[in-house]
């Protein structure tokens, strides 16, 4: 079985590979891309694999944006941290999901249902009303944040965390005064939870608003240093593949 995966981040593509391996270690895995552009320049150059594994909303957009420009001649499967109505309409569908953080066994499921059934005469159909019910879903992103104190709580505003980082598993946002807030929140939760459009997870460790950047510089072999303020305890650096996403979602 041939494989495409479309998935922007790093961690979840493994684990997804992974779990692939040890299900079947005769899956080939074609290619992992991780945006709209990338992936219609893929599926316009190569054959259609045997399956697709496509995250749902990707940094440069909706995976909807791939197949309305490309249609493709094999069937889906969706990862998605979506709400219960979108997952209510893929299975409705015959189109099978994959909720985030996917587990072993709901994967396995898939392959075996993708093994006994390949029905793609009404993806065209399906694909498009799945773009137009998440268009029109709203969603709304977190405003705040509630930190407790000794016997006390207080707020920060989402809009004024200059940027978050972890460090030995401990996430803290981090003010333009320099303050730090300890959030009991991973990263990949905060960045279900925040604005896409303001908020840009630069690495494993850094999710930064495009409002604390003070300077972009060049580094080695196409990656990028960031600069932001107030500065980082680390240096900040964007890998190769995620600099071309990084500069689209900056010159929006």
């Amino acid at each position: 079985m041939k494989v495409l995966i479309i998935e922007d981040e790093v961690l979840n593509a493994k684990r997804l590979l992974a779990m692939l391996s040890e299900i079947d270690p005769s899956i080939e895995v074609l290619a992992r891309l991780e945006g709209v552009d990338e992936s219609i320049d893929w599926l316009k150059n190569n054959m259609h694999p045997d399956v697709i594994f496509t995250d749902v909303r990707l940094t440069d957009g909706l995976c909807f944006d791939i197949f309305a420009v490309i249609k493709p001649s094999c069937p889906l499967i969706f990862t998605t941290a979506f709400d219960e109505y979108a997952l209510r309409a893929f299975q409705v569908n015959s189109i099978d999901y994959l909720l985030k953080p996917i587990k072993k066994e709901e994967l396995e499921k898939s392959i075996t249902k993708l093994r006994h059934t390949k029905q793609t005469s009404q993806l065209e159909h399906i694909l498009a009303d799945m773009a137009n019910i998440l268009r029109q879903q709203k969603k709304t992103y977190r405003t705040r944040f509630l930190i407790p104190h000794s016997d006390t709580f207080y707020t920060i505003l989402t809009q004024e965390v200059a940027y978050f980082y972890t460090e030995f598993r401990i996430c803290r946002a981090v003010m333009p005064n320099g303050d730090q807030h300890i959030l009991p929140f991973t990263m990949e939760e905060l960045e279900e939870q925040l604005d896409p459009t303001v908020f840009f997870r630069v690495s494993r460790q850094y999710l930064i608003n495009s409002s604390s950047i003070s300077c972009i510089n060049n580094y080695f072999n196409g990656k990028l240093h960031i600069v932001v303020k107030p500065a980082s305890t680390e240096k900040i650096i964007i890998s190769r593949d995620r600099s071309k996403i990084f500069k689209q979602w900056l010159d929006r």
